[in-house]
Protein backbone atom coordinates (compact mmCIF):
# COMPACT_ATOMS: atom_id res chain seq x y z
CA UNK A 1 0.00 0.00 0.00
CA UNK A 2 1.51 3.29 -1.16
CA UNK A 3 1.52 6.31 1.06
CA UNK A 4 1.00 9.82 -0.27
CA UNK A 5 4.17 11.91 -0.36
CA UNK A 6 4.76 14.04 2.68
CA UNK A 7 4.09 17.74 2.20
CA UNK A 8 7.27 19.76 1.58
CA UNK A 9 8.62 21.36 4.66
CA UNK A 10 9.50 25.06 4.51
CA UNK A 11 13.26 25.62 4.57
CA UNK A 12 14.72 27.28 7.58
CA UNK A 13 15.65 30.92 6.90
CA UNK A 14 19.32 31.66 6.51
CA UNK A 15 20.94 32.78 9.74
CA UNK A 16 21.98 36.16 8.39
CA UNK A 17 18.36 36.87 7.36
CA UNK A 18 16.92 36.32 10.84
CA UNK A 19 15.59 39.15 12.95
CA UNK A 20 18.29 38.44 15.53
CA UNK A 21 21.00 38.83 12.90
CA UNK A 22 19.49 42.07 11.64
CA UNK A 23 19.32 43.57 15.14
CA UNK A 24 22.87 42.43 15.87
CA UNK A 25 24.15 44.03 12.69
CA UNK A 26 22.49 47.34 13.60
CA UNK A 27 24.15 47.25 17.02
CA UNK A 28 27.51 46.44 15.41
CA UNK A 29 27.43 49.66 13.37
CA UNK A 30 28.55 52.07 16.19
CA UNK A 31 31.04 49.55 17.60
CA UNK A 32 32.84 49.13 14.28
CA UNK A 33 32.46 52.85 13.59
CA UNK A 34 34.57 53.56 16.66
CA UNK A 35 37.29 51.34 15.26
CA UNK A 36 37.22 52.85 11.79
CA UNK A 37 34.63 55.23 10.36
CA UNK A 38 34.88 53.66 6.90
CA UNK A 39 34.32 50.18 8.33
CA UNK A 40 31.34 51.51 10.28
CA UNK A 41 29.89 53.04 7.12
CA UNK A 42 30.29 49.73 5.25
CA UNK A 43 28.46 47.82 8.01
CA UNK A 44 25.72 50.50 8.02
CA UNK A 45 25.08 49.94 4.32
CA UNK A 46 24.98 46.17 4.86
CA UNK A 47 22.57 46.55 7.79
CA UNK A 48 20.21 48.74 5.75
CA UNK A 49 20.21 46.20 2.93
CA UNK A 50 19.32 43.35 5.31
CA UNK A 51 16.63 45.46 7.04
CA UNK A 52 14.80 45.97 3.75
CA UNK A 53 15.56 42.70 1.87
CA UNK A 54 13.13 39.80 2.45
CA UNK A 55 12.27 41.15 5.90
CA UNK A 56 8.80 40.34 7.27
CA UNK A 57 8.93 43.43 9.54
CA UNK A 58 6.38 46.13 9.18
CA UNK A 59 7.48 49.09 7.08
CA UNK A 60 7.43 51.38 10.11
CA UNK A 61 9.83 49.03 11.92
CA UNK A 62 12.17 49.04 8.93
CA UNK A 63 12.22 52.85 8.87
CA UNK A 64 12.91 53.04 12.61
CA UNK A 65 15.73 50.48 12.33
CA UNK A 66 17.30 52.36 9.41
CA UNK A 67 17.20 55.69 11.28
CA UNK A 68 18.58 54.07 14.43
CA UNK A 69 21.51 52.49 12.59
CA UNK A 70 22.38 55.79 10.88
CA UNK A 71 22.12 57.77 14.13
CA UNK A 72 24.30 55.31 15.99
CA UNK A 73 27.06 55.67 13.41
CA UNK A 74 26.76 59.46 13.38
CA UNK A 75 27.12 59.55 17.15
CA UNK A 76 30.56 57.95 17.09
CA UNK A 77 32.11 59.40 13.91
CA UNK A 78 34.00 62.68 14.60
CA UNK A 79 33.02 65.85 12.74
CA UNK A 80 35.23 66.60 9.73
CA UNK A 81 37.51 69.65 10.14
CA UNK A 82 36.28 72.51 8.00
CA UNK A 83 36.93 76.20 7.69
CA UNK A 84 35.63 76.83 11.17
CA UNK A 85 37.45 73.89 12.69
CA UNK A 86 40.37 74.31 14.99
CA UNK A 87 43.83 73.09 14.26
CA UNK A 88 47.02 74.78 13.28
CA UNK A 89 47.28 76.68 10.03
CA UNK A 90 50.84 77.07 8.81
CA UNK A 91 51.61 80.49 7.47
CA UNK A 92 54.31 81.48 5.04
CA UNK A 93 56.62 82.64 7.81
CA UNK A 94 56.49 79.27 9.52
CA UNK A 95 54.32 80.42 12.41
CA UNK A 96 50.89 79.09 13.24
CA UNK A 97 48.03 79.64 15.64
CA UNK A 98 45.17 77.36 16.68
CA UNK A 99 41.63 78.69 16.71
CA UNK A 100 38.11 77.37 16.53
CA UNK A 101 35.68 75.08 18.31
CA UNK A 102 36.31 71.71 16.70
CA UNK A 103 37.49 68.83 18.86
CA UNK A 104 36.89 70.84 22.05
CA UNK A 105 34.92 67.98 23.57
CA UNK A 106 37.49 65.38 22.59
CA UNK A 107 40.45 67.42 23.82
CA UNK A 108 38.71 68.20 27.08
CA UNK A 109 38.07 64.51 27.66
CA UNK A 110 41.48 63.29 26.52
CA UNK A 111 43.93 66.17 26.16
CA UNK A 112 46.65 65.72 23.56
CA UNK A 113 49.56 67.93 22.58
CA UNK A 114 48.82 70.53 19.88
CA UNK A 115 50.30 69.72 16.47
CA UNK A 116 53.50 71.61 15.79
CA UNK A 117 54.39 73.25 12.49
CA UNK A 118 57.89 72.72 11.21
CA UNK A 119 59.49 76.13 10.80
CA UNK A 120 61.00 77.05 7.48
CA UNK A 121 64.72 76.45 7.08
CA UNK A 122 67.09 79.31 7.80
CA UNK A 123 68.55 81.10 4.80
CA UNK A 124 70.82 84.05 4.14
CA UNK A 125 69.17 87.38 3.29
CA UNK A 126 69.27 87.59 -0.51
CA UNK A 127 67.08 90.70 -0.80
CA UNK A 128 68.60 93.43 -2.93
CA UNK A 129 70.71 90.99 -4.95
CA UNK A 130 70.35 90.48 -8.64
CA UNK A 131 68.00 87.55 -9.13
CA UNK A 132 70.43 85.34 -11.06
CA UNK A 133 73.10 85.79 -8.39
CA UNK A 134 70.63 85.15 -5.57
CA UNK A 135 69.58 81.89 -7.24
CA UNK A 136 73.21 80.78 -7.62
CA UNK A 137 73.96 81.44 -3.95
CA UNK A 138 70.77 79.71 -2.74
CA UNK A 139 71.37 76.65 -4.92
CA UNK A 140 74.93 76.44 -3.59
CA UNK A 141 73.44 76.45 -0.07
CA UNK A 142 71.35 73.38 -0.93
CA UNK A 143 67.97 75.01 -1.66
CA UNK A 144 65.56 74.18 -4.39
CA UNK A 145 64.94 77.64 -5.90
CA UNK A 146 61.85 79.22 -7.45
CA UNK A 147 61.07 82.80 -8.43
CA UNK A 148 58.14 84.98 -9.46
CA UNK A 149 57.23 88.57 -10.28
CA UNK A 150 56.66 90.34 -6.96
CA UNK A 151 54.47 93.08 -8.52
CA UNK A 152 50.92 93.06 -9.85
CA UNK A 153 51.81 93.93 -13.46
CA UNK A 154 51.72 90.30 -14.63
CA UNK A 155 55.06 90.37 -16.47
CA UNK A 156 57.01 87.15 -16.79
CA UNK A 157 60.63 86.91 -15.71
CA UNK A 158 62.83 86.28 -18.73
CA UNK A 159 66.27 87.80 -18.10
CA UNK A 160 66.96 87.13 -14.44
CA UNK A 161 70.01 89.38 -14.60
CA UNK A 162 67.62 92.31 -15.10
CA UNK A 163 65.58 91.57 -11.96
CA UNK A 164 66.26 92.25 -8.28
CA UNK A 165 65.07 90.24 -5.27
CA UNK A 166 62.53 91.98 -3.01
CA UNK A 167 61.06 89.05 -1.05
CA UNK A 168 62.09 85.53 -0.08
CA UNK A 169 60.21 82.67 1.56
CA UNK A 170 61.58 79.30 2.66
CA UNK A 171 59.78 76.00 3.10
CA UNK A 172 59.97 72.22 2.80
CA UNK A 173 58.86 69.78 0.14
CA UNK A 174 56.99 66.56 0.96
CA UNK A 175 60.35 64.77 0.72
CA UNK A 176 61.84 67.11 3.33
CA UNK A 177 63.95 69.10 0.85
CA UNK A 178 64.43 72.74 1.76
CA UNK A 179 63.17 75.31 -0.73
CA UNK A 180 63.28 79.07 -1.22
CA UNK A 181 61.08 81.23 -3.44
CA UNK A 182 62.16 84.70 -4.55
CA UNK A 183 59.80 87.57 -5.38
CA UNK A 184 61.58 90.03 -7.68
CA UNK A 185 60.99 93.24 -9.65
CA UNK A 186 62.81 94.68 -12.63
CA UNK A 187 66.09 96.24 -11.59
CA UNK A 188 65.60 99.94 -10.94
CA UNK A 189 61.96 99.60 -9.88
CA UNK A 190 61.03 100.05 -6.21
CA UNK A 191 59.81 97.04 -4.26
CA UNK A 192 56.07 96.74 -3.48
CA UNK A 193 55.02 97.05 0.13
CA UNK A 194 53.97 93.39 0.03
CA UNK A 195 54.60 90.49 -2.31
CA UNK A 196 52.21 90.77 -5.28
CA UNK A 197 51.34 94.41 -4.63
CA UNK A 198 51.58 97.49 -6.83
CA UNK A 199 54.98 99.03 -7.53
CA UNK A 200 55.14 102.42 -5.76
CA UNK A 201 56.49 104.40 -8.71
CA UNK A 202 57.61 107.95 -7.90
CA UNK A 203 55.23 110.70 -8.98
CA UNK A 204 56.10 113.49 -11.37
CA UNK A 205 56.41 116.68 -9.28
CA UNK A 206 54.81 120.02 -10.13
CA UNK A 207 57.69 121.91 -11.77
CA UNK A 208 55.83 124.86 -13.30
CA UNK A 209 57.88 128.08 -13.17
CA UNK A 210 60.93 126.40 -11.74
CA UNK A 211 64.18 126.98 -13.59
CA UNK A 212 65.49 124.36 -15.96
CA UNK A 213 68.47 123.74 -13.72
CA UNK A 214 66.34 123.19 -10.61
CA UNK A 215 63.63 121.16 -12.36
CA UNK A 216 66.11 118.90 -14.10
CA UNK A 217 67.78 118.06 -10.78
CA UNK A 218 64.42 117.15 -9.20
CA UNK A 219 63.63 114.78 -12.07
CA UNK A 220 67.06 113.14 -11.91
CA UNK A 221 66.59 112.69 -8.15
CA UNK A 222 63.54 110.52 -8.96
CA UNK A 223 65.86 108.02 -10.60
CA UNK A 224 65.49 109.20 -14.20
CA UNK A 225 68.83 109.08 -16.06
CA UNK A 226 70.18 112.58 -16.78
CA UNK A 227 70.22 111.90 -20.52
CA UNK A 228 66.51 111.03 -20.37
CA UNK A 229 65.59 114.58 -19.31
CA UNK A 230 65.05 116.75 -22.39
CA UNK A 231 64.55 120.48 -22.82
CA UNK A 232 62.09 121.93 -25.34
CA UNK A 233 60.37 125.25 -25.88
CA UNK A 234 56.91 125.92 -24.47
CA UNK A 235 56.08 128.06 -27.55
CA UNK A 236 56.23 126.45 -30.98
CA UNK A 237 57.95 129.45 -32.65
CA UNK A 238 60.55 129.91 -29.92
CA UNK A 239 64.13 128.62 -29.97
CA UNK A 240 66.33 127.39 -27.20
CA UNK A 241 69.68 129.12 -26.79
CA UNK A 242 72.85 127.08 -26.64
CA UNK A 243 73.07 124.53 -23.85
CA UNK A 244 73.94 126.26 -20.60
CA UNK A 245 72.36 129.53 -21.71
CA UNK A 246 68.85 128.46 -20.73
CA UNK A 247 69.58 127.36 -17.16
CA UNK A 248 67.38 130.19 -15.89
CA UNK A 249 64.53 129.59 -18.33
CA UNK A 250 61.31 128.56 -16.64
CA UNK A 251 59.27 125.36 -16.91
CA UNK A 252 55.74 125.77 -18.27
CA UNK A 253 54.73 122.22 -19.11
CA UNK A 254 56.04 118.71 -18.43
CA UNK A 255 55.64 115.35 -20.12
CA UNK A 256 54.63 113.26 -18.23
CA UNK A 257 52.32 115.65 -16.43
CA UNK A 258 52.45 116.37 -12.72
CA UNK A 259 51.41 113.50 -10.42
CA UNK A 260 51.89 110.88 -13.15
CA UNK A 261 53.91 107.74 -12.50
CA UNK A 262 57.55 108.02 -13.51
CA UNK A 263 58.19 104.43 -14.54
CA UNK A 264 61.36 102.56 -15.32
CA UNK A 265 63.10 103.88 -18.43
CA UNK A 266 60.83 106.94 -18.69
CA UNK A 267 61.82 109.96 -20.77
CA UNK A 268 60.88 113.37 -19.38
CA UNK A 269 60.48 116.53 -21.47
CA UNK A 270 60.35 120.00 -19.90
CA UNK A 271 58.79 122.80 -21.95
CA UNK A 272 60.70 126.02 -21.22
CA UNK A 273 60.22 129.72 -21.80
CA UNK A 274 62.29 132.85 -21.35
CA UNK A 275 61.18 134.42 -18.04
CA UNK A 276 60.19 137.58 -19.94
CA UNK A 277 57.41 135.77 -21.78
CA UNK A 278 55.57 133.90 -19.04
CA UNK A 279 53.83 130.60 -19.66
CA UNK A 280 51.02 130.10 -22.19
CA UNK A 281 47.55 130.41 -20.71
CA UNK A 282 45.28 127.39 -20.96
CA UNK A 283 42.44 129.38 -22.60
CA UNK A 284 44.51 130.71 -25.50
CA UNK A 285 43.03 130.57 -28.99
CA UNK A 286 46.03 128.67 -30.32
CA UNK A 287 45.33 125.85 -27.87
CA UNK A 288 48.07 123.27 -27.57
CA UNK A 289 50.31 125.05 -30.12
CA UNK A 290 50.95 128.41 -28.47
CA UNK A 291 53.08 130.96 -30.32
CA UNK A 292 54.83 134.14 -29.28
CA UNK A 293 54.08 137.46 -31.05
CA UNK A 294 56.00 137.84 -34.33
CA UNK A 295 54.92 141.05 -36.07
CA UNK A 296 57.07 140.70 -39.17
CA UNK A 297 56.35 136.97 -39.42
CA UNK A 298 59.99 136.13 -40.01
CA UNK A 299 60.04 133.20 -37.58
CA UNK A 300 61.94 135.21 -34.98
CA UNK A 301 59.66 136.13 -32.00
CA UNK A 302 59.50 139.86 -31.25
CA UNK A 303 61.15 139.52 -27.84
CA UNK A 304 64.18 137.97 -29.51
CA UNK A 305 64.17 139.88 -32.79
CA UNK A 306 66.27 143.11 -32.66
CA UNK A 307 64.24 144.36 -35.65
CA UNK A 308 60.67 143.15 -34.94
CA UNK A 309 59.21 145.32 -37.70
CA UNK A 310 61.76 144.48 -40.40
CA UNK A 311 61.19 141.19 -42.15
CA UNK A 312 64.62 141.34 -43.79
CA UNK A 313 66.55 141.55 -40.53
CA UNK A 314 66.39 139.32 -37.49
CA UNK A 315 68.64 138.00 -34.75
CA UNK A 316 70.50 135.72 -37.17
CA UNK A 317 70.93 138.43 -39.85
CA UNK A 318 71.05 141.76 -38.06
CA UNK A 319 72.54 143.42 -41.16
CA UNK A 320 69.92 142.06 -43.50
CA UNK A 321 69.08 138.81 -45.20
CA UNK A 322 71.12 137.75 -48.26
CA UNK A 323 69.50 138.99 -51.48
CA UNK A 324 67.24 136.36 -52.95
CA UNK A 325 66.95 134.39 -49.71
CA UNK A 326 63.32 135.44 -49.39
CA UNK A 327 62.45 133.53 -52.53
CA UNK A 328 61.60 136.66 -54.53
CA UNK A 329 63.85 135.61 -57.38
CA UNK A 330 67.00 137.19 -58.89
CA UNK A 331 69.81 136.41 -61.29
CA UNK A 332 72.08 133.47 -60.80
CA UNK A 333 75.16 135.61 -61.51
CA UNK A 334 77.64 136.26 -58.78
CA UNK A 335 77.24 140.05 -59.12
CA UNK A 336 73.55 139.83 -58.22
CA UNK A 337 74.31 138.23 -54.84
CA UNK A 338 75.11 141.42 -52.98
CA UNK A 339 75.37 139.93 -49.50
CA UNK A 340 76.08 141.93 -46.43
CA UNK A 341 78.28 139.15 -45.19
CA UNK A 342 80.27 140.35 -42.17
CA UNK A 343 79.00 139.26 -38.75
CA UNK A 344 76.64 136.66 -40.28
CA UNK A 345 76.85 132.90 -40.33
CA UNK A 346 77.20 132.92 -44.08
CA UNK A 347 80.85 134.02 -44.06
Amino acid sequence: MSHPPAPPTSPHPRRWLTSRARVGLVLAVPLLGLVNQFLGFFVLVLAIVLIWKDNPWEKAAKVVATIAATALLGAVVPDPQGKDAGGTVARADGKGTAHGRALDAVTSASPSPSPTVKPGPRAADYRGLRLDRAREKAEAAGFGVGDHNASDDGKSIWMRSNWTVCFQKTGWTWSDTKTIDFGAVQTGAPCPEEDGGAVPWPKMPDLVWKTWKTARKEVVDLGVPADHVLADTAYVNDKLPDEGDYDDWRVCVTDPSADSDVTLGAWVTLGLTDPRNGCPKSDREDGDRPSLPDRDDDGDPDYHDPFPGDRNRDSAFPNGLPRGSDGSGGSSGDDDWDWNCPHTRWC
